[in-house]
């Protein structure tokens, strides 16, 4: 006699069986790595020379002193260094936010006065993503593997992005930095110079993923490798470039503001000053002012990503 086959629903139920127990083992053993590697964590913190965890856990407490002292105990404190409203005195008189003021509110911030700090860091952004833009254009069709077919000249120009990427901004700022001296000029080199192979790498695999019949045709009647690039691949490309160097706007503000922080000028250097001084209120207005800027620039940038792309490009790409 024949063995009777299982019914459909023993199936189920065996396969049910199975893949509860295979999630019951996943989750143990995800449970016991991250348990492991939080053990791991907090071990080589206690344990670890000074140099190293430099006294982290002995120091994290004061991490509360620090948002104790960042959060003013009268947020009527923010506007004030804003705009210098006038601040109450103890005997009923007026006083003004000046050098010889109140120093807890950050003595003489005014926005109009330091309005020019915030346009700094947006020229130094903008600045950066032309040159950006600029020069991954002109490397990008350099790299692609189905627009230059020298192997030599492809792996040159994919080295040189590399190194362009390589460092962060704040490295090449300070190496710029000591030989320019500090200033918005080295915090667009350095910016810049990421910014090109950074761009650049995303643009050549842009261009390795275009439709090549249009080349194809230039090619057949004659066209060179200039107009074909020109008229065959860089019509295609050129939305998505744009795309991407708009999203490359975005980073190049948070950017240059940290790059401003270490002497490139702008905001950044100002919110520095501002924090180790221990202007608590000023340090707020500062940073309101600065997420206000960021968020601005970001929602001009996807709209005008949206519409270079269109709906449905955005929802992927962006």
């Amino acid at each position: 006699m024949t063995a009777l086959a299982p019914s459909a629903s023993e199936t189920v139920r065996t396969v049910d069986l199975a893949w509860r127990h295979l999630a019951r083992q996943r989750r143990l053993y995800s449970i016991l790595g991250f348990g492991g590697l939080a053990l791991a964590l907090v071990w080589s913190l206690i344990f670890a020379d000074e140099s190293n965890a430099g006294h982290f856990m002995e120091r994290l407490p004061h991490l509360f002193d620090f948002l104790s002292w960042l959060i003013p105990h009268d947020w009527m404190d923010v506007p004030r260094a804003l705009f210098d409203l006038p601040t109450p005195a103890d005997n009923g008189t007026q006083e003004f936010n000046f050098p010889e003021g109140r120093v807890d509110l950050g003595a003489g911030f005014y926005l109009p006065e330091y309005f020019y700090l915030m346009l700094i860091t947006i020229n130094v952004a903008m600045v950066s993503t032309i040159v950006g833009f600029t020069g991954g254009l002109a490397l990008c069709f350099l790299a692609a593997r189905n627009m230059m077919p020298s192997f030599l000249l492809r792996s040159v120009v994919r080295r040189v992005m590399e190194v362009l990427r390589a460092f962060p901004e704040i490295v090449i700022a300070g190496l710029f930095a000591a030989v320019l001296s500090i200033g918005p000029v080295a915090a667009i080199i350095a910016v810049g110079l990421h910014t090109i192979g950074a761009l650049g790498k995303l643009y050549f695999e842009v261009i390795e993923n275009i439709d090549m019949k249009p080349d194809e045709g230039l090619k057949a009647v004659g066209a060179n490798w200039i107009e074909r690039v020109r008229f065959g691949a860089l019509p295609q490309v050129m939305p998505n470039f744009v795309s991407y160097a708009m999203l490359r706007l975005e980073i190049n503000v948070r950017a240059s503001t940290i790059i401003g922080a270490v002497g490139g000028g702008g905001i950044g250097e100002e919110l520095k000053l501002s924090i180790s001084r221990g202007f608590g209120a000023k340090t707020i207005a500062l940073i309101a002012l600065l997420l206000t800027t960021i968020i601005i620039v970001d929602q001009i940038s996807a709209y005008v990503r949206r519409k270079l792309v269109g709906d449905a490009a955005f929802l992927i790409h962006g």
